[in-house]
């Protein structure tokens, strides 16, 4: 099975009244979803999408998103996810960007599709092969002015079957999917869902955690991804009076490093689920996991390689650095991205010499250490870490503490400008919802456990901070914001 849009039909005939997808209390058949993406194909081949042409979609996590996913990939098309509701520059932007042949607003697409149910399929064969462009994913712009990566059908079918072969997932999973679709972590759900022929439970968000907990127990639903500050809001709710999460086995994070002691709260609370810690980036999507037997004994660690995958790490002369080192991680694999849609200079940078005539790996900007075992542990961007009193300071690792105190749902800590130390470090706390923290308490769990020369400095309290849509925190915007 080379390209993405084929497991559809395969599904539709192996078990056709499996359910493919679930939103609200719209369901949709395997047999369904293959109808109304052969005629969604159709039109768009009518609509002039050739090969190649880039189609702009814009997701909501919905039946109607995943059909236009489908049906510009089956058509031939290279999807390009965007949130619909991004703000119109962003959008324009990214249409601009990639030379985007169309846009399709779903609830539109949807609309046509039911009046042309009886189609199965009239347009003509197109030959296409997995080295073929499938889609180009824009960066949240965390660090820099979002890139396309570019990710070909090979990519995203080894990246889906390693995730569902180290996860377990199976046909009758039911995953919960508040991620968004127009980012990777969010759109690998609908992926590996298809692959391996599961449901998809889709929910718009988590920002009513209580009613998505509602329906993980109304549908019995087995897996739950989420990122960090979905697991601190859970772990804020508990004890859950009346909602049974038994029917959950898998929980999973990526986009961002889990703290630590988050880990152990959630091994504590859900005994009964294997917790996977991940890494990865857009450019790679998905290249470390941490087996659930060791979460607890290894709580910082985001494991090892996925499978076909591997990563290790260099120093700045790009050497490879043995275990037990510290250096900058590099991902070798086919879950490396083709490049960056018009930024040849951008995609030289981050895609160096491989091992192999002509292969290229990814530099991922990010630093990592490894242990006498081979873990890996993310220890900070390269762009994040500053110096303080002569000091580098990863931010990551002073967070880890901070979330140790009870109180504490999220806290980020940046670099400032200061008179005397040059460069100061400042720690950004946002306290659980009804519950008060004073800077004293917050100062001597500090002292207990940081060096003196990564204690902060300065400590302020606020109700968010700054975040994408994807639920990543936008570290740069509290940078920018110190700088004035």
């Amino acid at each position: 099975m080379f390209l993405l849009h084929e497991w559809i039909g395969r599904h539709a005939e192996a078990a056709p009244e499996g359910i493919a997808l679930i939103e609200g209390e719209r369901t949709l058949t395997f047999a369904e979803l293959e109808r109304r993406v052969a005629a969604g194909a159709s039109l768009l081949s009518a609509a002039d999408l050739a090969p190649g042409d880039r189609a702009l979609i814009l997701c909501r996590n919905s039946i109607d998103t995943v059909v236009a996913i489908w049906s510009t990939l089956r058509a031939g098309g290279v999807i390009v996810p965007v949130g619909a509701d991004d703000r119109p520059a962003r959008i324009r932007g990214i249409a601009d960007d990639c030379g985007a042949r169309l846009t399709i607003a779903p609830e539109k697409l949807a609309a046509s599709i039911d009046g042309v149910k009886g189609i199965t399929t009239t347009f003509a064969a197109i030959e296409r092969v997995d080295l073929d462009l499938a889609a180009i994913i824009y960066t949240s712009g965390t660090s820099g002015e979002p890139k396309g990566v570019m990710l070909a059908h090979r990519n995203l079918t080894n990246t889906s079957a390693a995730i569902a072969q180290y996860l377990g997932q199976r046909a009758d999973d039911i995953t919960c999917c508040v991620l968004p679709l127009n980012f990777s972590y969010g759109l690998f759900q609908l992926f590996v869902a298809g692959m391996v022929g599961s449901s998809l439970l889709l929910e718009p968000s988590f920002a009513f955690p209580f009613d998505v907990l509602r329906r993980i127990r109304q549908y019995r639903a087995t897996m739950l991804p989420g990122v960090p500050t979905l697991f601190a809001r859970l772990l804020g709710m508990l004890p859950l009076e009346g909602i049974d999460l038994g029917s959950l086995r898998l929980m999973t994070n990526a986009a961002a490093a889990i703290p630590p002691a988050h880990v152990l709260r959630l091994a504590e609370a859900f005994p009964r689920v294997r917790f996977f810690a991940m890494y990865g980036q857009t450019e790679c999507t998905r290249a470390t996991y941490l087996d659930p037997a060791l979460s607890t004994q290894f709580a910082d660690s985001v494991g090892r390689a996925i499978p076909n995958c591997e990563a290790y790490l260099v120093d700045e002369h790009h050497r490879r650095l043995p275990n037990g080192s510290e250096g900058e991680l590099v991902i070798r694999g086919a879950n490396v991205m083709r490049g960056y849609w018009g930024r040849a200079e951008q995609t030289a940078a981050k895609l160096i010499a491989g091992p192999l005539p002509g292969e290229r790996v990814l530099l991922t900007g990010d630093r990592f250490r490894t242990d006498a075992q081979g873990l890996l542990y993310f220890i900070s961007r390269n762009d994040d870490i500053f110096k303080c009193r002569g000091e580098k300071v990863a931010p990551a690792a002073i967070e880890h503490v901070l979330y140790q105190m009870p109180g504490i749902a999220e806290a980020a800590v940046v670099g400032v400008e200061d008179a005397s130390d040059g460069m100061a470090i400042k720690a950004i706390i946002v306290p659980v919802e009804g519950q008060a923290i004073s800077e004293q308490v917050i100062r001597k769990h500090c002292r207990a456990h940081l060096d003196p020369a990564f204690m902060p400095k300065f400590i302020e309290m606020r109700g968010a901070l700054p975040k994408t849509a994807s639920g990543k925190l936008l570290r740069r915007a509290l940078t920018e914001e110190a700088a004035h």
